[in-house]
């Protein structure tokens, strides 16, 4: 991989639970790791049908160098943060278990208003 590829910086966010001063808990998003990946759109953009629209999916596949930081990723916990867009992960290739690099497949988050 070259490194000069890695131009563009992303941010990944974790989920966590945060309790309030009434001890309510709610979901937060808060800023996990920061670092430099390759952003591709080839293959993650297309349409698909929700209750009855077709909606547009655009979406991203980032390649970046592999870390320790990055070694617990999964699609539930983890969002990432580009260009100020959220975008859900939706699969994680860790390209052979090689611990060189990870290819991360998200879409945009969708935002109903």
């Amino acid at each position: 991989m070259k490194i000069s590829l890695l131009n563009e910086k992303i941010t990944f966010e974790k989920n966590t639970v945060t309790i309030d001063e009434n001890a309510n808990h709610k979901n937060a998003w808060s800023e996990y790791f920061t670092c430099y990946a390759y952003a591709d759109t080839s293959g993650a953009k297309g349409e698909k049908e929700s209750a009855g629209i077709t909606v547009t999916e655009s979406g991203l596949v980032f390649t970046l160098r592999f870390c320790s930081e990055l070694s617990e990723l999964d699609t539930t916990h983890y969002r990432v943060r580009f260009h100020d867009e959220p975008y859900n992960i939706t699969s994680i290739d860790m390209m052979n278990y090689s611990r060189r690099t990870l290819k991360v497949t998200c879409e945009k988050e969708r935002r109903d208003s």
